[in-house]
């Protein structure tokens, strides 16, 4: 999946973050670097509604049921933005502006659908964005894998802000100008992290706004109503110990230790697959992501979940008490929160993902001047008794980033099975094509995800599949619907980015193929994404590199010729986790400093896309590994990568010219090892398919 929402620890999807020349590592956007753009913004007038549709195969003029549709679902938007601008003079709102932010109160990139409040809202469905209405206005932001998607989702009642483009201002900026000074803007603080909702009130500040805090009730969920479909409750379950390396007391053990030298008595964790990888429990509340929604706080002496315990089988209940962990209810965790600063813990907040109602009530709590009985949490709690923020990262983010041998053993494993599945798939594919058969990006998607169900130890797609013929690849986070998708069109190419929970592991790998002959400028384009991607592939460098530093290699063979990509090349996956996972990534964002460290994952995916034309993308995932250097300058360990993911890249679309010798041993190198690592689980014509695609290529 193409690089991503990991931040230098956030995963959520900032829009003030969204300058020219500066970024942090949250959705992705285009990798230019400008000087900030002071001047008045040109905003374009989003395309309303055009009059056609895409149907399959072709463009035809749109029937009357399809207008009446469309005439519909504008209708159904007109209606929620005069319901929700209608509560803003309700007694104890009273406010100018509301945002509706991406994330649920975990700071989640993929989200169940009864916090899909801004897709709600805006009828803009993507992953990564953030809506704002005004008493007559409604802007949305999202970053450059979206652009394309955005612009056919949306109504003409919404202005359409490309951020990271020259010209279109931040949220805080557009807000500056189009509210009258002195105006009140409101947020739900448990979508906002901490720091965010801070930055945000500095920003606006400057045209004397007030940011409101709305914890009471969220604004949308009062306009969804009875539509609004009800909170996930299926069960927990546990993550056994030969996948998961380290057991759950020893995980408690190591981060009190963290907490003792940090000078806390306590933390409360938020972060979904923080509190997944840390209990070695998995759920199912989220599509594609095997976390469970909870909150979670360590004390040095107890543990407590904050869960509906519906989720809580008696297997789960009998491990979590011998772990030591208590369960309390899911919306009791703002009451605990206030009893930990009235018995005066020294809490640590990870600002960068603890939304704001949490950090706001500790903080509140902790400026109460009664007298309160302190517990005593001994000598670690690091001071007195009164009650203390201790603003930290999260500890359990970079230790769920390093991977112990059981984790990477499990995904080497899961990427070997997965990698049957999707020859499997392609062996499939290119015999139907070859038939003649018309068939639907939806239709193969379906089809790919039937292969991988057969697999041992399946559980779940990892994102939605991207399956796009010819210019719906360009359209980076496409997700094609059976009412509007495309034929998969041998005649251009064809981009299939997927991804599959296993028990033991996670897998992310793109492709793109042509079945029939593509034109040269599909062969150079190809061949110089291929190219960034062997560059990278075969990087060495030192410890202590932060991710950044690694872009440039993709990127540098397609910037030759004066093309790029409006994404980051490599993003952290998880183990039998999140496939976007912090803190570590590869991006020109060079606000992420963390360094590339081994144990770590990461996707090697760049990639070169011509709006309504085609999309390009190789991805791999790799595991960061010391490498065996003559030398060790400066007396560092020097750092390089192992591949995981094992399936051929097609030779028809490789110009052999371009290539140099080095490259070209990598490629069959990698075909060889393709060959050796998955031909054993396959036989018949999946088997004679692989052979046919690894066989040796040689360049004249």
């Amino acid at each position: 999946m193409e690089a991503l929402s990991l931040s230098s620890a956030k995963l959520a999807f900032n829009p003030s973050h969204f300058r020219p020349n500066y970024f942090r590592f949250l959705s992705l956007s285009s990798p230019s670097i400008f000087p900030k753009f002071k001047s008045p913004p040109s905003i374009s007038p989003n395309r309303s509604a055009i009059s056609v549709i895409k149907c399959c195969s072709t463009f035809s003029a749109k029937p009357s049921s399809e207008l009446r549709k469309l005439r519909q679902a504008r209708a159904n938007h007109d209606e929620k933005l005069r319901a929700l601008r209608e509560l803003f003079s309700k007694p104890g709102v009273g406010i100018d502006a509301y945002i509706i932010p991406s994330q649920d109160a975990h700071q989640s990139e993929f989200i169940a659908e009864c916090y899909m409040r801004r897709a709600y809202i805006s009828g803009f469905t993507g992953s990564a964005g953030t809506a704002v209405v005004t008493k007559d206005k409604a802007a949305l932001w999202t970053d450059g894998r979206y652009f394309l998607q955005a612009e056919k989702q949306l109504s003409s009642d919404w202005i359409l802000m490309r951020a990271g483009n020259m010209g279109v201002p931040t949220m805080s900026e557009w807000l500056n100008d189009v509210l009258t000074p002195g105006s009140r803007v409101g947020i739900d603080p448990f979508l906002f992290s901490f720091d965010a909702a801070e930055e945000l009130r500095d920003d606006i500040s400057k045209k004397n706004h007030e940011l409101v805090l709305l914890s009471k009730a969220n604004l949308v969920d009062e306009i969804w109503k009875d539509s609004r479909p009800q909170p996930p409750r299926k069960p927990v379950r546990l993550h056994e110990l030969k996948y998961a390396g380290v057991d759950v007391s020893s995980k408690l053990s190591w981060l009190r230790s963290q907490l003792a030298n940090d000078g806390c008595s306590a933390m409360v964790i938020t972060k979904l697959d923080e509190i997944a990888w840390l209990l070695n429990l998995r759920g199912s509340d989220i599509p594609h992501s095997p976390v469970m929604y909870a909150y979670l706080v360590v004390e040095t002496d107890q543990s407590k979940l904050f869960i509906d315990d519906s989720k809580i089988t008696s297997e789960v209940m009998g491990y979590l008490q011998n772990a030591g962990v208590e369960l309390r209810p899911y919306d009791s965790i703002l009451n605990a929160v206030e009893n930990l600063a009235l018995e005066g813990a020294h809490l640590l907040i990870d600002t960068a993902t603890v939304n704001a109602a949490i950090a706001n009530t500790f903080k509140s709590a902790s400026n109460n001047k009664k007298e309160y009985k302190s517990r005593s949490y001994g000598s670690s709690n690091g001071g007195s008794n009164g009650a203390t923020a201790v603003y930290r990262s999260s500890p359990i983010s970079l230790a769920k980033a390093l991977k112990n041998h059981a984790e990477i053993e499990g995904m080497r494993n899961s990427h070997l099975r997965d990698a049957a599945a999707v020859v499997q798939f392609w062996s499939w594919l290119e015999a139907e094509i070859s038939k003649g058969l018309t068939l639907t990006e939806v239709e193969v998607s379906d089809k790919l995800l039937e292969f991988r169900s057969k697999q041992d130890g399946f559980v779940d797609t990892s994102f939605d599949t991207i399956s796009g013929s010819g210019p719906n690849g360009a359209i980076i986070h496409y997700k094609p619907e059976p009412d509007s998708c495309s034929i998969v069109d041998p005649e251009k190419l064809f981009l299939l980015d997927s991804g599959a929970q296993y028990i033991d592991g996670t897998t992310d790998i793109t492709r793109t193929v042509h079945f029939g002959e593509p034109t040269s400028r599909e062969i150079e384009c190809f061949t110089r994404v291929l190219q960034g991607h062997i560059t990278l592939d075969q990087a060495v460098f030192p410890e202590n590199t932060p991710g950044f530093v690694l872009d440039s290699f993709a990127r540098s063979s397609l910037w030759k010729i004066g093309l790029d990509y409006r994404h980051g090349t490599g993003h952290g996956v998880g183990a039998a986790l999140n496939v976007h996972e912090g803190p570590q990534s590869i991006s020109f964002r060079f606000g992420n400093l963390t360094p590339l460290q081994k144990g770590m994952i990461v996707s090697n995916e760049p990639g070169y896309y011509e709006d309504h034309a085609f999309g390009i993308r190789i991805e791999n995932l790799l595991f960061v590994k010391e490498m065996d250097t003559p030398n060790r300058f400066g007396g560092l360990a020097y750092l390089g990568f192992e591949k995981l993911t094992f399936v051929p890249i097609q030779s028809k679309l490789i110009d052999l010219s371009l290539l140099s010798a080095v490259e070209v041993d990598w490629l069959n190198d990698y075909h060889d090892q393709v060959w050796q690592k998955v031909s054993p689980l396959l036989d018949g014509l999946e088997r004679q398919w692989l052979w046919e695609n690894t066989r040796p290529l040689v360049k004249q």
